[in-house]
């Protein structure tokens, strides 16, 4: 991109925005009052909103006060996903209500304006862009609302203050005085069918309250979470996809690893890793219902042959993720390019049979119980794994510059074949323990002579490579190592200090290690909270918490955390919110409050 083409974006930051979401598809909410991001009807369908990529001409939605320098601030509406916003002015002052009521006929977003004090002139600023920002709909008023039309979808806006078009855009300006109310509701149906039943604005808002709130009483350490972790296990639940259990790895699309680089990724589906990991915070606090929610997805999403396994599908199980690039958008910060759906879904990265057996392993151990469906399936899966688990593969993170034998790929098959040995010898289902287990211990050997650096005392990225990787901080909390060997310990103070600046680490060294792609990246927030782990597992309980407190810091002002961190310029960086920072927060939390700082069971992502 042109350089004076990047310096005329709008200077956003990622750790502007709030979430708002209805269990089906979310939106992101800036400081400035604007909905910048916003897929209709799921998470992975086209935006009509995309101005977080571009600029207020690819789709925004903003409403707030007219006077350009009125102050904000803002807070989730207690344990809820209502975001509340109250703006100062020199005449007085409003809160704006934004929220996305659980899904009835169809999605809503409900924006609610209450007076505080004095009079306030507010301003709607109403700009549809289908499909990422690049088609302009027909507009009309119709029946009282306005409805925007284009090819398949139809939007409409109703509300009960005066709206007018103008430059393709839909405006209201209003005064609001203390007591006064306004609303607006904006509803997405398919452009075939009838519009749906209106939402009743003020009416929705107490139910959805009571949605949330409910939902958070559920856990079995509701009044005892710390505000964090509450806010991280609301924000794990906003990522799911309530009609088949499936999560999303995040809400967005294409926010930079690297400000201006090309690290952009689509993260609107739903990784077995991400899910299994997110699977088991909720599990810890007492969320099974998810977790049965979540099996039968998974079981239909890989239902077939086994070899067919794909580490990543769409939220109802969907296998072809094509990559394509949005050329029409310019990128957050001049990113480049802009990238819808994941090639990676083609990928080999054997980790996932390791993640999907321990997860289904914690299933049965917990409230779940044990399935014979899910079993049947996962005897396929290790029938398949026996024939390809000493194959080279992409590994973790899914690099782009060829297979490797990567250290933990084979240490989540080790995991594989220990849990499906496990559960033969512990709760008496079929298959042959002895010959899996013989295979964990052929893959341990193997791992332990090929993998691990004598001088350095460090395990590596790969079998015979000097580099290091953050993944191997996850050897003690999976059972392949006890926390006291000197290895493990070895491997800690090897990533501390050659992988991390001031406790933020990196996944690995880009210079040393060859992932297909220029740039640099910031550091990865669920590295740097395995690395607090591995502190408590080690018992050095005091750096563990420092490190944590660090990073929980690092939220934003409604608590939420983007994938990665650059330590120098102090800013968030990634997609956003993403779950494995926010279940790598709740996953912490927890080893710091379990008393003797050892996993309930030898796996503890």
């Amino acid at each position: 991109m042109d350089p004076s083409r990047r310096q005329s974006l709008p200077d956003r930051r990622i750790e502007d925005y709030a979430l708002i979401g209805d269990l089906q598809t979310a939106a992101l909410v800036s400081t400035d009052g604007s909905i910048d991001w916003l897929c209709f009807p799921r998470f992975d369908s086209p935006a009509c909103f995309a101005a977080l990529l571009g600029t207020d001409d690819n789709g925004h939605w903003r409403l707030r006060p007219r006077d350009g320098d009125a102050k904000c601030s803002r807070h989730y509406r207690g344990d809820t996903l209502v975001l509340e916003t109250e703006w100062s002015t020199p005449t007085g002052s409003v809160r704006v209500l934004d929220f996305m009521p659980p899904r009835d006929e169809a999605p809503d977003v409900v924006r609610i304006v209450e007076g505080i004090s004095g009079t306030v002139s507010m301003r709607s600023e109403l700009r549809l862009r289908f499909d990422y920002g690049s088609v302009t709909p027909w507009v009309r008023r119709l029946d009282g609302q306005i409805v925007a039309v284009a090819g398949p979808d139809a939007v409409a806006l109703r509300s009960d203050v005066h709206q007018y078009g103008r430059d393709f855009a839909t405006y209201a300006d209003f005064t609001v005085g203390a007591g006064d109310r306004a609303w607006f509701v904006l509803t997405w149906h398919q452009s075939h069918q009838p519009a749906p039943e209106p939402t009743d604005a003020l009416g929705s808002l107490e139910p959805t309250e009571s949605f949330w709130t409910e939902w958070i009483g559920r856990s079995t350490d509701a009044g005892e979470m710390a505000e964090e972790v509450t806010r991280s296990l609301l924000t794990l639940k906003a990522l799911t996809y309530m009609p088949s259990g499936g999560i999303v790895a995040a809400p967005t699309t294409s926010l930079p690893e690297s400000l201006g680089g090309r690290r952009n990724w689509d993260y609107r589906f739903c990784w077995l890793r991400d899910a299994t990991m997110t699977l088991a915070a909720m599990l810890r606090s007492g969320y099974t219902e998810e977790a049965q929610a979540w099996r039968d997805w998974l079981l239909r999403a890989i239902a077939g042959a086994p070899a067919d396994l794909q580490i990543m599908y769409g939220v109802t199980g969907e296998r072809r993720l094509t990559e394509l690039e949005a050329g029409w958008l310019p990128g957050f910060g001049g990113s480049q390019p802009v990238r819808i759906g994941n090639a990676a879904a083609d990928q080999l990265q054997i980790d996932v049979f390791g993640e999907v057996m321990d997860v289904l392993a914690l299933a049965r151990e917990t409230q779940t119980g044990p399935s014979e469906e899910a079993w049947s399936v996962q005897r396929g899966l290790m029938r398949h794994l026996s024939e390809v688990w000493p194959m080279a593969d992409e590994g973790i993170w899914e690099v782009r510059g060829g297979r490797q034998q990567f250290t933990y790929s084979k240490v989540m098959a080790w995991v594989a074949f220990d849990r499906a040995a496990r559960a033969v010898e512990r709760f008496g289902m079929g298959g042959p323990a002895k010959k899996w287990r013989a295979t964990a211990n052929e893959i341990h050997r193997q791992v332990c002579a090929e993998a691990y650096d004598a001088e350095r005392n460090t395990f590596t990225q790969a079998y015979g490579s000097k580099a290091l990787d953050a993944s191997t901080l996850l050897i003690p909390q999976v059972g392949f190592l006890p926390p006291d060997d000197p290895r493990v310990i070895g491997t800690v103070e090897a990533v501390r200090k050659e992988l991390a600046v001031d406790g933020f680490v990196r996944r690995y060294l880009t210079e040393h290690v060859d992932d297909g792609l220029p740039d640099d990246e910031g550091a990865f927030l669920i590295c740097s909270f395995w690395l607090a782990d591995s502190l408590a597992l080690i018992g050095r309980t005091g750096e563990a918490r420092n490190l944590y407190e660090k990073l929980v810091a690092l939220r934003n002002d409604v608590g939420l955390l983007s994938e990665e961190y650059d330590p120098v310029a102090k800013r968030m960086l990634g997609n956003f919110p993403q779950a494995f920072s926010h279940l790598g927060l709740v996953n912490t939390a927890w080893h710091l409050t379990t008393s003797d700082h050892t996993p309930l069971r030898p796996s503890a992502y």
